[in-house]
C-alpha cells in the first residue's frame, strides 16, 4: 500500500491495461490502490477512512529501563483492493547511525461476519507478524490481539482529529488486568490535496 501511494492511486475498477505502464513490475501496486472506500463498507468505511493520508509522525518507544527513545517518521493511509482495505505503511526515518529506515505495513479490513477489524501487521526486518482485531469503543479504534510472545496487546488511535491522533500500544503481563504503554505516536497530517 505504501507503494501504491507512493505511485499514486487509481480508482479501484479500472483495468490495469487502461494505459501502458513504464514498468510492468509496478502494475500490480498500481492496481491495488482505490481512491475511496467500497459502498459496501457502510457507516465502518468511517472508521479508518478519517485517517486516510499522509501524516508526519513523532514515535515514542518505552523501553524496559524506563527511556522513552524518540524517533521521526511518517505514517501513509490509504483504501486498497477495490476500497474493500486499508494499507498503511510506518516509516521510521534513520537516527543515530542507523543506514536503514525501519518500515512496517498494516491491511485492514472489516469482518462482516465478526463485526469487527481484522487487521495483520508485518515488519520483515524485524521478523515480526501480529494480528488483532476490534474497532470502535466511543471516539477511539480499539484492537486487541496476542503478541509473539503470548502477552496481550491493545494498539489504539486516541484523541482522532482531522489534523492529528495518537497511537497507542500497550501490553498486558497479567493476562489484560493491567496494561503497560510501550509505544506513543503522535501524528499530524501533513498539508496537501487529501491530507
Amino acid at each position: 500500500m505504501g507503494a501504491a501511494l507512493l505511485a499514486g492511486q487509481v480508482q479501484g475498477q479500472e483495468s490495469t491495461q487502461s494505459a501502458p505502464a513504464s514498468d510492468p513490475r509496478q502494475d500490480m501496486i498500481k492496481a491495488l490502490a482505490a481512491s475511496t472506500p467500497h459502498p459496501s463498507l457502510g457507516e465502518q468505511a468511517r472508521v479508518f477512512d478519517r485517517i486516510a493520508g499522509t501524516w508526519d509522525c513523532d514515535y515514542s518507544f518505552r523501553l524496559d529501563d524506563g527511556t522513552v527513545r524518540h524517533s521521526k517518521g511518517e505514517l501513509l493511509v490509504g483504501w486498497i483492493l477495490d476500497g474493500r482495505a486499508v494499507q498503511d505503511l510506518f516509516i521510521t526515518y534513520p537516527a543515530n547511525g542507523e543506514k536503514e529506515r525501519r518500515i512496517g505495513t498494516t491491511i485492514r479490513f472489516f469482518d462482516t461476519a465478526l463485526k469487527q477489524w481484522r487487521i495483520v501487521f508485518i515488519s520483515p526486518q524485524f521478523n515480526y507478524v501480529v494480528t488483532v482485531q476490534g474497532g470502535l469503543e466511543g471516539d477511539r479504534i480499539v484492537l486487541r490481539g496476542v503478541d509473539n510472545d503470548g502477552a496481550p496487546i491493545r494498539w489504539s488511535f486516541n484523541d482522532i482529529k482531522p489534523d492529528s491522533f495518537v497511537w497507542r500500544g500497550e501490553k498486558s503481563r497479567d493476562g489484560g488486568k493491567t496494561w503497560k504503554l510501550e509505544e506513543e505516536h503522535h501524528m499530524k497530517r501533513r498539508a496537501g490535496i487529501g491530507g
